[in-house]
């Protein structure tokens, strides 16, 4: 396979479903350990994010560039609940 050719279709992959997209960036803690830490490291990456995703381009709608976290369900109540 050469750098411009798609390779061929097998098993459940199938080359016509391939298309450009913005990429994305990943931090994970696979123990399961809650830590700012992490939050900030996603910060940070998303800051990084040079294009349109990462911009903000369209300030009326959004883009959905941004973190997805777990909320603690004691905070979630707290906060919550009347």
């Amino acid at each position: 396979m050469t750098y411009n050719q798609m390779p061929k279709a097998q098993g459940l992959y199938r080359p016509e479903f391939e298309h450009d997209a913005c990429g994305i960036g990943l931090y994970a803690q696979l123990k399961g350990v809650a830590s700012h830490d992490i939050v900030k490291k996603g910060l940070n990456m998303l800051c990084q994010l040079d294009h349109r995703g990462g911009q903000g381009s369209d300030p009326l709608t959004g883009d959905g560039a941004g973190l997805m976290v777990q909320i603690p369900h004691a905070f979630f109540k707290k906060t919550c609940v009347n």
